[in-house]
Parts: structure tokens; sequence; C-alpha cells
């Protein structure tokens, strides 16, 4: 008997293990990436991915550059096949960091192939299953097997692969307080899906609700891409993804009483972010926050902010779960979607 969306359901509940694998990972392949890094004289460093890769990207380019200092940009595995001179300095010495929960994605598979072609730098490939062909294909391969999923939609999988990149941008930054402090993190995820998970089933099946935004800014933007992504797979509902400060520039027009705009708020940025919110607020949208502290999802972490934002994800992810379940659909199988994307790009 299919019960809708108990492997979804099941991969957010069960990643903080995923997460600590994840650290593992990295850490064993300490070596190769320092050697890798102190030997590259990189002039940039690209990270690419696509759908939920790309939004994985875009986090992580934002929290590497930010760390390191080195100039970082993410850019979808399809742009680099089909405009690569558009999407970065193809003379430059580079570093390519490619993102992909199968191993399998055309786009991601074809970027490699080319970038090797023209010699211009390493990779480091990051994924969830080591029998596929991008697993191969890295100077260094970070494979986590504890991220694979059933489903389509990514959550696990997404999440585990975040927890390297932010593990891999403090070990590139030298960074000996953060690599400690992000141990902590799998405990601290689990705590919130136990202490949260009537929060997201409240949420979820508000069925009044028609349309949500998710704010992000920062190394957050892309979270805030990618947990719109998981509402608009899952339930089908009206999603978009912002820059708080953005939202004002016109979409807040949107905002009403069938609105939940959600914000994924800052320590350093917080007051700005805030402002936004109640902006919103008074229009008549509805509003849930998450953050270390004070905020209806309260991470209590004592995480340092720059490595804790793998926990904006899992309540938002139930939620996006939750709300597909109140509307009768099923999370694990989203509409016209398949786990793989393979496309003939010889």
């Amino acid at each position: 008997m299919t019960v809708l969306g108990q492997h979804t359901l099941h991969e957010i509940q069960t990643q903080p293990a995923a997460w600590q694998e994840a650290l593992a990972v990295v850490a064993q392949q300490t070596e190769a990436l320092q050697r890798l890094w102190a030997t590259g004289s990189y002039d940039q460093i690209i990270f690419t991915g696509c759908g939920s890769t790309y939004y994985l990207s875009l986090a992580g380019a934002a929290l590497v550059q930010e760390l390191t200092g080195r100039a970082v940009r993410a850019v979808p595995g399809g742009e680099l096949v089909m405009y690569p001179a558009s999407a970065y300095v193809v003379q430059d010495r580079t570093l390519l960091i490619t993102v992909s929960r199968s191993g399998e994605t055309s786009e991601t598979l074809q970027a490699v192939k080319q970038f090797r072609q023209n010699q211009q730098g390493e990779i480091i490939t990051i994924t969830n299953y080591p029998d596929r062909p991008l697993a191969r294909q890295g100077d260094v391969n970070l494979i986590i097997p504890a991220g694979q999923e059933q489903s389509i939609a990514q959550t696990r999988s997404f999440a585990s692969m975040y927890v390297a990149v932010t593990a891999l941008a403090a070990l590139l930054a030298h960074r000996q307080d953060l690599l400690e402090a992000i141990q902590r993190l799998p405990e601290v995820g689990q705590r919130l899906l136990n202490e949260y998970s009537e929060l997201a089933q409240a949420w979820g099946s508000n069925l009044e609700l028609d349309r949500f935004y998710f704010l992000g800014s920062g190394p957050r933007y892309g979270l805030a891409c990618e947990t719109n992504l998981k509402m608009k797979e899952m339930s089908l509902t009206h999603s978009e993804p912002f820059h708080f400060l953005e939202f004002r520039h016109g979409p807040i027009s949107m905002a009403g009483p069938g609105t939940l705009v959600i914000g994924l708020l800052s320590a350093a940025n917080r007051n700005y972010e805030a402002a936004v919110l109640q902006d919103a607020q008074r229009l008549g949208g509805q509003i849930l926050t998450l953050g270390e502290s004070d905020t209806e999802v309260a991470f209590e972490s004592g995480v340092p902010e720059a490595v804790r934002n793998v926990l904006y994800l899992p309540v938002l992810q139930l939620l996006a779960c939750r709300r597909a379940l109140a509307k009768g659909l099923n999370p694990d199988l989203p509409n016209n979607l398949e786990a793989v994307v393979r496309l003939d790009l010889i």
C-alpha cells in the first residue's frame, strides 16, 4: 500500500545522519583538498549545478567568497555548456566545484567535459552516488551516500551536500574554529525537527494561504530559492524567493491575507530584514521567521552565523511536504518531474 509522502517525510526526518557523514567525508579528504588549494593559484572559483544544486551553488559561492576572500560565482550547468565565455573568464585559472545529487545530470557532465578539454583548472565534485559518472571526474570527489533518496524532490541530499560545502568553505579559509563548531549541526538539526514538526504541520495544512514568499540575503538567498522550489515542486503552490530588501521593490504589492512571507533572518542584518517583514505584515501578510533566536523557529545553536545556515532547511522542507499532503498530493512524485534530467548534449 502506497502512503503519500512516506519517502519524503523519512528523508527529511533522517537528514541529520547524512549531515554527519558529510562532515566525515570532508574530514577524510582534508589533505587532498588542502593540497589542491595550496597549489592551484586560482584566479576564480566557479560553482555549478542544475535545479536544486544550482541554488546550492548560489549559497555555497556566497559562503566561500565570504570566508576566503576569493572571487566566487555560481553558474547553472547549462549556461556553462552554452555560454562559457559570458559565464566566467575562461582564460583565468579556475577551480570548478560541481554539485549533483545523482551524478548523472547531463548539463553538469557536459560542463565538466568541456572544462577538462580546455585545461582550465581543477575540479571538485560533490554527489551522493559513488557509482555514477560525476563521482569519478574530479581531482577530489566528495561522495555522501547517506544523502541518497527515493523521492524526486531533493531534501536530505541537498542538505547533506550543503553541509559538505560549508565544511569545505571553512577548510579552505583555514578556520579550525568553524570546523569544530559545525560538528554540532547534526544534533541541533535533529532537535529542530523534533521541536517544530507541529509548527510545520500547522502552517502546511493552512489551505487559506495561496502564495508563499521566501526571503533571504547573502548566503541565505540560495537557500530561500531552494525552499521556494520545494514548495513549488511538492505542493504546486505559487511561491517565489527574493532578497530581503528587493521584496519592497514591487513584490510586496502581492502581500495580503492569503500570503505567508517566510524570513530567513540573519543576526548581522536583522534590523533591515525585520523591517521588511513588518511592512509585509502591515499590508495583511502573515509572517514566519527563522533564525538563531527570538524567532518562530529559533535555532539556539551556538554555532557561528556563517556556518549554521543548513538549519534553515529542515522545518521549511517539512512545511512544504505537509502542504502537499494537505492538498492530497504525493510529494514523493511531483508532477511532471524526474529524478535525473538527461539530455542529448553531444
